[in-house]
């Protein structure tokens, strides 16, 4: 049997967190948004838009379900920020510990998706009850 994955709680507290973090330092993730879509700025208040609105959604039970998705979404959605940063620190001599973090954070997304949708999972069959 494959291990639970944690609920609702800890994903919206994570979420909230990385959310406001984009809000209030923008210029770490700035450097990470990948050149092709412009100016970063506007793309890391989204995205911590993005997160705030997944995390509330995810602890309200009436909207759990939908967060879900729609935090599994957000995580594919930001896969390419994660590559852009793994791809810039070993392109620019970053020291190990940050080429092992940012490379480390690429397959760490997987989990994260498979953690929204078993939030998602849940939230559906809590609502048939």
């Amino acid at each position: 049997m494959a291990p639970r994955l944690p609920g609702w709680t800890p994903l919206s507290l994570l979420l909230a967190a990385a959310g406001v973090l984009h809000l209030v330092k923008p210029d770490p993730f700035a450097s990470i948004v990948p050149s092709q879509l412009g100016d970063p700025v506007p793309w890391v208040y989204a995205s911590g838009v993005a997160e705030i609105a997944c995390a509330a959604g995810l602890a309200v039970a009436r909207t759990r379900r939908f967060a879900g998705l729609a935090t599994a979404a957000l995580f594919v959605a930001v896969f390419p920020a994660n590559v852009q940063m793994a791809v810039t620190a070993v392109r620019t001599d970053a020291s190990t510990l940050t080429q092992v973090i940012a490379l480390a954070r690429l397959p760490l997304q997987v989990p994260l998706v498979f953690w929204a949708l078993a939030v998602r999972r849940r939230a559906a069959g809590a609502q048939r009850v």
